[in-house]
């Protein structure tokens, strides 16, 4: 077993509450997740796992599907003696929203359980269920008295997953009626993207070098690029995604977490507060985008028929669930500028999409050329660009383009790169991106959690979008073949600014 880090203390007594146990976000994030801090006797020393269904099962059933889903999911080999400590701490209730009473039941079933395994009533609601289910199963847990929480008391959080609304109007109703039933400190709204240490480590090299923080501006810094491909389509998701589209399903929460992880201004304190209100700052500083506006800086397209590494995938709208003739988009790329004074005249251009060539999330920061003076001689276009480029999937490092003389007797220029893998530096198992984020619900540090002012912000700069593409129906949606790099337009976005993406690759 892993020893725990001096700085990491183990969480106070808890019950992790689960609804949607049977469900697929569980079985392949969730219980990985918990392993992996039973591993590394990062969970309580009294603890309990309470799986919530809406029908009734035995605890061995679900004991049994979920060491099934470990088995396929886990990222790392299984000890029998980690898991078999973990199952028994595993319990089986049903409750549906519909039924007011089944929570009633739950609330004394969770009393009881709490006294057996002297957890101290802290509770971990964790919602891992789909998004039309949230508030109705908020509501229910509240009704029943299992949310209230007093000044000296145990603790009651809640974690609520993405998508978080479906635009502005429905996360505002969301907010509004969440917070009406807890505290905005009790909510956790929860990003994996926000687990992965390439993400978290932003504000490290940012804040905890001299070196980088200086030119962080728009007076050393050409452009951004922020970018999400996925390798995958659709699969059998068509139902969820021809209501979403790449736009909802990505934008507002990956994309803008990592732009607002890069763009923020420096906090006055790591805390969660200064944090979390520098990265609410930035996001609702993102210049808003009249209709015409948010069609010329957008793209959006939907993936035709090709082949993905040896994966042959069929049209976008032949997906099972799909509409026929569907405009849903499957790809999206945009341009943004934020309005304040550190970036000013700095596009950030952001693209994500489905049935790439390649799976790939990096930050790609562009530095501005160096006057070419010295070197006349040297083509342009024989100078490396400068970036610095984050990378987050699939691997894990840091990369510096820059500039260099080639040996020999006469001044010969090239560009070489500086890396750095997380792999080759530290010892660090494989991980699912969830374990620090439940491990910071436990302890109660928000930091890497949405407040509800940043969630807002976000879908108030994607809002121009959404209504200027539904206006326009199917006028100005583009197609790519799957396997490829995107639409064209994506492209044309860049071109005309003088500039161009990264390769894939």
């Amino acid at each position: 077993m892993t020893e725990v880090s001096p700085k990491q203390k183990k969480p106070s007594a808890c019950s992790f509450i689960i609804f949607g146990a049977t469900g697929d976000l569980t079985h392949r994030m969730v219980m990985p997740a918990l392993y992996n801090l039973a591993a590394t006797d990062l969970l309580p020393d009294r603890f309990c796992v309470v799986g919530i269904a809406r029908k009734k099962m035995s605890n061995e059933e679900l004991r049994d599907s979920l060491m099934q889903g470990l088995r396929k999911f886990a990222t790392r080999p299984v000890d029998e003696k980690i898991v078999k400590r973990l199952l028994e701490c595993i319990t089986c209730f049903d409750a549906d929203p519909k039924d007011a009473k089944s929570f009633d039941r739950l609330k004394q079933q969770i009393e009881k359980l709490e006294a057996e395994r002297q957890t101290g009533g802290n509770r971990l609601f964790y919602l891992a269920i789909p998004p039309n289910a949230f508030l109705p199963t908020g509501q229910g847990i509240a009704r029943a008295g299992l949310l209230k929480q007093e000044e000296g008391g145990p603790w009651r959080r809640l974690v609520v997953e993405k998508p978080f609304g479906t635009d502005l109007a429905s996360a505002k109703v969301l907010n509004t009626e969440l917070l009406k039933i807890m505290d905005e400190q009790q909510i956790y709204r929860i990003d994996h993207y926000l687990g992965k240490e390439t993400v978290q480590n932003i504000l490290v090299m940012r804040f905890a070098n001299g070196m980088f923080e200086p030119i962080w501006n728009r007076n050393h810094i050409d452009h951004i690029q922020i970018t999400v491909d996925e390798k995958l389509g659709v699969g059998h998701r068509g139902s969820f995604y021809d209501a979403t589209g790449a736009l909802r399903d990505m934008v507002p929460n990956h994309l803008f977490q990592l732009l607002s992880l890069v763009a923020m201004e420096p906090p006055v304190r790591f805390d969660a507060h200064a944090v979390r209100s520098e990265k609410a700052e930035v996001l609702s500083a993102i210049q808003p985008q009249s209709a015409a506006d948010a069609l010329q800086n957008s793209v959006r397209g939907q993936y035709r028929a090709g082949k993905v590494d040896d994966t042959e995938i069929e049209d976008y709208t032949a997906t099972e669930d799909v509409k026929p003739g569907s405009t849903t988009e499957t790809y999206v790329a945009l341009k943004l500028t934020i309005d304040n004074w550190r970036w000013a005249g700095v596009p950030f251009y952001l693209r994500t999409g489905k049935a790439l060539g390649i799976k790939r999330t990096e930050v790609a920061i562009k530095f501005k050329q160096a006057p070419f003076a010295m070197f006349r001689d040297t083509p342009v276009d024989r100078l490396s660009q400068n970036y610095l480029v984050i990378s987050i999937e699939p691997t894990e490092g840091i990369t510096l383009q820059f500039n260099t003389k080639v040996p020999g007797p006469v001044i010969d220029i090239d560009g070489v790169e500086m890396k750095f893998r997380y792999k080759d530096y530290f010892k660090a198992e494989p991980s699912t991106g969830y374990e620090t984020l439940i491990y910071d619900c436990m302890i109660g540090d928000n930091i890497l959690f949405q407040r509800a002012d940043s969630v807002e912000a976000g879908w108030q700069a994607v809002q121009p979008f959404l209504e200027a593409w539904k206006k326009a129906g199917a006028k100005g949606l583009e197609f790519y073949k799957a396997g490829s790099e995107g639409p064209p337009g994506a492209d044309e976005l860049l071109h005309r600014d003088g500039r161009n993406w990264r390769k894939l690759g």
